[in-house]
């Protein structure tokens, strides 16, 4: 499978050698048909799933939920609830998957860490002053490295916006590379992109290529902060850019929605898009996560009525 070794070379190493040549490489992709691609991800979207493939989709949608808690009233006792949880989502029926990773504020990182010990399940922490990225560098790479010391399998960070978005394309890219460097060989790079903020399709696929540029594991839509966050069309597009970019290089990104996908309808349509888009090589949690808090709930409800004909409603799962 490919991967995305830090030390595989590619053929577009060169294109960053300059803030010119970064420039130029960027504003030399395609420009984005909108219509074409809200189309596309419309069409993609009216799918209809079989009985079989639906709970197969669901277990699928339940092993890829990044399940998160980034609220400044976030205690030790809700995290650890949160890491119960994610080990075991449905404790009524053990053949229930665990989720991909629980998500967690830097200072919190040890408390998910001790809970979700001896499973499967990561422990992802925001970082680089999430979610506004608004600190100096040096405050940023502190951040991610105390979540790394404290047990973090995989690192969310967010860009800065407002470099991009003024063209500082260097500064942005120099940015992710330290931000992966302070990683390590532990753990995993998710960069956030904050679609709703970047104004327009052409951007999101420009950020897109330059987090993977710049060593991303993962390209990330949202924070969940704002008011637009995951859609189809933006997830569409950076399906694209991570198809594009291992052919072009063999590399492997991985692609992370966030935000708004509350639903197991959505969830599925989601799936779909990226089995149509990137392929089956991405229909796993290594390559593919939800960024969501309440998905897991109606993804547990649709479930059990699959398993017994009955829907159990809300008050038969947890509330987070």
């Amino acid at each position: 499978m490919p991967t995305n070794a830090p030390t595989a070379a590619h053929t577009l190493s060169d294109v960053t050698a300059s803030d010119s040549t970064l420039r130029r490489f960027l504003h030399g992709l395609p420009g984005v048909d909108a219509v074409g691609l809200e189309a596309r991800a419309a069409s993609l979207g009216t799918r209809s799933i079989k009985t079989t493939a639906k709970a197969y989709a669901i277990d699928l949608a339940i092993s890829m939920v990044d399940l998160t808690t980034l609220e400044g009233a976030d205690t030790p006792g809700k995290v650890r609830a949160l890491g119960v949880k994610a080990v075991h989502p449905d404790p009524t029926d053990r053949t229930t998957p665990a989720t991909a990773a629980v998500c967690v504020y830097p200072d919190m990182v040890a408390t998910a860490k001790e809970a979700v010990a001896g499973s499967s399940v990561k422990v992802a922490s925001v970082a680089t002053a999430f979610p506004a990225g608004r600190a100096p560098l040096g405050v940023k790479l502190a951040d991610v490295r105390e979540a790394v010391a404290a047990g973090a399998d995989e690192i969310d960070m967010v860009i800065d916006r407002g470099a991009f978005l003024a063209g500082r394309y260097m500064k942005v890219y120099d940015e992710i590379v330290a931000v992966k460097e302070a990683c390590g060989a532990s753990a995993r790079l998710k960069v956030i992109f904050e679609t709703g903020e970047l104004s327009t399709y052409d951007n999101i696929r420009r950020a897109s290529w330059l987090g993977m540029l710049a060593g991303a594991d993962f390209i990330k839509t949202s924070t969940g902060k704002v008011a637009v966050n995951a859609t189809p069309a933006n997830t569409l597009l950076m399906l694209e850019a991570v198809r594009d970019f291992r052919a072009q290089t063999g590399i492997q990104i991985g692609v992370k929605p966030a935000g708004g996908i509350r639903t197991t309808k959505d969830a599925i349509k989601f799936l779909v898009l990226v089995n149509e888009t990137a392929g089956e090589d991405w229909l796993d949690n290594h390559w593919f996560r939800f960024g969501a808090s309440s998905l897991l709930n109606d993804l547990l409800m649709q479930r059990q009525k699959l398993a017994t004909g009955r829907y159990s409603g809300p008050d038969y799962v947890t509330v987070d």
